[in-house]
């Protein structure tokens, strides 16, 4: 230890160490007085823009606040706690109308004045605040709409936040609506928000639909309370636009807009048009809703405990028991496309929703021709003619072989055909390929795993089986 400190003293006895020790020094000091002083200055900065925003949200101005959208017979902004209708006023001073344009000067750019004007004097009902609308409020908001009407009856829960568009922890156990609203008034806080933590119902709908509402949204997950939405909004003129089933779905391209007498392979959809059917109500109707098949998850099964009074454990009488598995990202997507739609609406800007069923032609030309290849195939062997029909040529094309041939992956000029002769023709054998491979096909004669590699052979009889599997659904 001692030679140690002995060897230290030596070298800092040296006069070129000396210096470059004070060199490093000074060097250090400096840095430190200048990074000091910038740090002064950018705090000074930013108490100053703190104070002027201050001022500019300041309602004590003697500036008289802009008027956007409402009655005129009151100068007071509309309290938090206020009914918001179509008439609710919006009342900003220069200063916050500047804010409010520039935050949403991307769409004033794609909208246009009038465009945007309609947006922001537009009044608008969310039913329903989970994971599909939550999103479609949020972005409503966002995007100008400034009278808005939330409601749903449910709290938030844990295993609500992989999909709600801004609940946190800290808002576990308080309504949906409630944390909508507090997140809202972080965004748009001149925005009219009413939080209604309601269970929607036939009896309570002239409540809760009232105040001229421009457009409404149904996000409920309860068939019979969906039900009831739509017949009343459609009785009552109201414009709606309804979520159809975002749980157990993966697939974003599969997602769709279209009037509900234009859905096709979706169980939910399916329900829903019946029964308004049964109502009466044949179209007329815009929904969001996915044609991807819900067959790779299943319902999560009942506790034990569960099984034997399974209505006891439903939050509600006639509600759903057993829980769907959700991607969070899937309702996000259909409260968004509704949003998106209903903004495109409000401001008159033109859209036309493609529906996979505007393919419809195709699906006839794929029949047509089935029905030729069957019926050359029943005058030489015999046997039923063709008993498929054009939903279920669109259906073994999309669902089955996803507009692919099944041996070459091409998607021009397709063709459907029978897998196995010997076997009857029907979803679970009939195989897509091209025009010139299916012609080659029905030339073969025996069984198809003699012609073709082993690969292939697999690969069909592997779609065959999932086949069988959304045959139970669809």
């Amino acid at each position: 230890m001692v030679a140690y400190l002995d060897r230290v003293s030596r070298v800092f006895d040296d006069v070129r160490v000396q210096l470059l020790t004070t060199a490093v020094a000074a060097s250090a000091i400096t840095a430190g007085a200048i990074w000091g002083a910038q740090r002064a200055k950018r705090a000074k900065r930013t108490r100053k823009l703190k104070r002027d925003a201050a001022d500019m949200f300041d309602f004590d101005s003697d500036v008289e606040p802009a008027y956007i959208g409402g009655d005129l017979d009151s100068k007071q902004p509309a309290p938090a706690s206020q009914v918001v209708t179509k008439h609710t006023q919006v009342l900003l001073t220069p200063n916050e109308e500047a804010l409010v344009r520039e935050q949403l000067a991307r769409h004033y750019a794609f909208f246009g004045e009038k465009g945007m004007a309609q947006v922001r004097d537009s009044f608008v009902v969310v039913v329903g605040a989970g994971g599909v609308g939550s999103w479609a409020a949020m972005m409503l908001l966002r995007s100008g709409v400034q009278r808005i009407r939330i409601i749903d009856f449910d709290q938030v829960t844990l295993s609500s936040l992989n999909r709600h568009a801004a609940a946190t922890r800290a808002n576990v156990g308080i309504p949906k609506v409630t944390a909508l609203k507090m997140n809202f008034a972080e965004i748009a806080p001149h925005a009219r928000v009413e939080a209604c933590s309601s269970l929607f119902s036939a009896g309570n709908a002239p409540d809760l639909l009232a105040g001229e509402p421009d457009y409404v949204l149904d996000c409920i997950d309860n068939m019979d309370t969906k039900l009831e939405l739509l017949t009343y909004c459609s009785h009552n003129s109201i414009q709606v636009i309804s979520a159809m089933g975002a749980g157990m779905k993966s697939d974003p391209s599969r997602v769709q807009i279209a009037d509900i007498s234009d859905t096709f392979e979706d169980p939910m959809s399916r329900t829903v048009r019946r029964r308004l059917k049964m109502l009466g109500i044949q179209s007329g109707v815009k929904v969001v809703y996915s044609i991807e098949k819900p067959g790779k998850v299943q319902l999560l099964s009942l506790a034990d405990s569960q099984k034997e009074s399974p209505g006891d454990f439903s939050v509600l009488p006639d509600f759903r028991v057993r829980i769907v598995p959700v991607l969070g990202t899937m309702p996000a997507m259909f409260g968004i496309a509704m949003g998106t739609h209903v903004l495109t609406e409000l401001a008159s800007f033109p859209t036309e929703p493609l529906a996979t069923k505007g393919r419809h032609a195709l699906y006839v030309r794929l029949m047509r021709d089935l029905g030729n290849r069957e019926q050359r195939r029943s005058q030489a062997e015999g046997g039923a003619q063709l008993q498929m029909n054009t939903d279920d040529c669109g259906y073994v094309l999309e669902e089955i072989w996803h507009g692919k041939s099944a041996l070459s992956g091409a998607t021009d000029r397709l063709a459907l055909t029978r897998w196995e002769r010997n076997k009857p023709m029907t979803t679970s054998n009939c195989v897509c390929m091209t025009k010139d491979e299916a012609d080659k096909h029905d030339r073969l004669t025996g069984c198809p795993k003699d012609h073709y590699p082993s690969e292939t052979v697999a690969f069909i009889e592997k779609r065959f089986e999932q086949e069988k599997q959304l045959s139970f659904v669809r």
